[in-house]
Parts: C-alpha cells; structure tokens; sequence
C-alpha cells in the first residue's frame, strides 16, 4: 500500500474517532430538566379544583393546580410542596427541604393564613345579627403591621437555600364583584367591599416585600376584574360543597394564575441583595 493511501486511511479513521468522541460528550453533557419547586399555601396547592393528588397528605394538591400546569410548560421537574392551610411558618418548617443551589424556579403564595383570611370570611357569612367589621379590621392591622417581618423571614430564606432560582411571589385576587349570589353565605355589599380593600392591603404589602426581595411578583386583581364571585365566568368558587372549595381559584383560576406566572420565570429575575 502506498504511503499516501497510508495516510488517508489513518486520517479517516482519526475523524471517526472524533466524530464518534464528539457524539459521547454530547450524550452526555445533555442538559437535564430544570427544578422547579412550589410552596405556599391552598391557592398553589390547587384547593377548588375539586380534583386531588393522592399523596398520602392533607394538602390537597391538585394536578390542575397552576405550579403543575407551568412544571408541563417548562418541561421543568416539579417539586410540589404547597399544602393547604399553610402559614409562613409552615413554610419555614415543612416546605424548603428540596431547594439547593440547582434550583432553577420558586412560586410561593403565602400570608393569606396567617391574616386570618379564611376565618374572616367565615364570620361575614354568618347569619345577622354577626357582623365581621372587627374581624376585618384585626386582619388588616396584622397585614399592616406584622406580616411584613413573617414575609421576610421566609423570602430570606428561599434566597439563601435556592441562591440561583427565579422566584415569584403570586398575590390573592379581590374575592368580589359587589353582587350577592350566595343565598347561604350572607356577605353585605358594605362587607364586600371591605373584604377587596383587605385584598388589596394584602397585595400591596406582598408586592413591596416581594420587591425588596428582587422577586417577581403576579397581581392577580386586575386579571381577576369580571371573573369575581358572582360574575358570569368565575375563576373563584363562591360558597361551594363541599365548604372547603369555597372561596378558592377553579380550574380556569389556576389556568389563568399559570398564564400571568410564566413570563415571570422565563424572563427571570435578577439576584437580589440581602434585604
């Protein structure tokens, strides 16, 4: 065989080895599925979807709930942790285990328990002669005056346990459009309407903790206007059986909820310095 033949085998046969060394590396070096992890409370658990995950909990987590919809969106691997009922010390104690370094996206609701929102309500639907205009007043002196330190405490600690993650803060909508359609829940229009300004005190108070935070924050009262209780689309349930769906995003709630969260996280939010 001629030398310069020699060669050219030799030269061949090195491509393929490279072309062949090229694919391997690529093999391997395939990005995986980026973390996603959810906290918070039943508006990210999925609590009026009326259908839930059997987890062996008492979460009620739904697959219809807004993190899962967005975790099929992404393509990210969803870490649900949301449970209903919780607090911002629920979160602190039960809910951050999975976040690390490599976690790539954060939602949390949270705050709505610890104001008291669902025990507020409850008392406006009791039967006159019970009023609830203490009940609202305590909730928005609470959000006010002490849930901005709970709220900080648990953002700072998302940040230090996921440093790298997207996070984005997701706010409770006004319940209410002024119309009584409930015959069993009597809510007055007066109550209505202080229970909004409560939605709103809550939305404002979350956002500006959210901001000094460098998260993302989701209004959801604006996208909510004409899909109230009572509205001719809802998105939230009204007085439902059984109780616990009341008051509470349906499934085109959470749909909707999936909508206004993921331009958030896919445009990203910087890191922010510790607040």
């Amino acid at each position: 065989m001629r030398m310069s033949r020699i060669r050219a085998v030799v030269a061949a046969g090195a491509g393929a080895l490279v072309v062949a060394a090229g694919l391997v590396v690529g093999a391997g070096s395939a990005s995986a599925a980026p973390s996603y992890v959810a906290l918070g409370d039943s508006y990210s658990s999925g609590v009026g979807t009326r259908e839930y995950i059997n987890d062996g909990t008492n979460c009620m987590r739904s697959n219809y709930a807004y993190p899962k919809i967005e975790a099929d969106r992404l393509g990210a691997t969803l870490s649900f942790q949301a449970c209903s009922g919780a607090r911002t010390g629920d979160v602190l104690s039960n809910q951050l285990g999975t976040l690390n370094s490599g976690t790539s996206y954060v939602t949390i609701s949270i705050g709505g328990n610890d104001a008291g929102f669902s025990d507020v309500i409850t008392q406006c639907a009791k039967p006159w002669p019970y009023t609830c205009t203490s009940q609202i007043s305590n909730s928005q002196s609470f959000i006010r005056n002490t849930l901005p330190g709970l709220l900080d405490n648990v953002y700072n600690q998302i940040r230090a346990k996921a440093p790298n993650a997207r996070v984005v803060v997701v706010g409770y909508p006004r319940l209410f459009n002024g119309e009584t359609c409930n015959l069993l829940a009597r809510i007055s229009s007066q109550e209505e309407a202080d229970l909004n300004t409560t939605a709103d005190i809550l939305a404002t108070t979350t956002a500006g903790r959210a901001a000094a935070h460098g998260f993302g924050f989701v209004d959801s009262r604006g996208p909510f206007t004409g899909h109230a209780i009572c509205d001719d689309v809802e998105w939230l349930n009204g007085l439902s059986n059984p109780i616990t769906e009341s008051y509470h995003p349906n499934r085109s709630g959470q749909q909707e909820f999936a909508t206004l969260v993921q331009p958030l996280l896919t445009a990203g939010v910087s890191a922010p310095s510790a607040a």
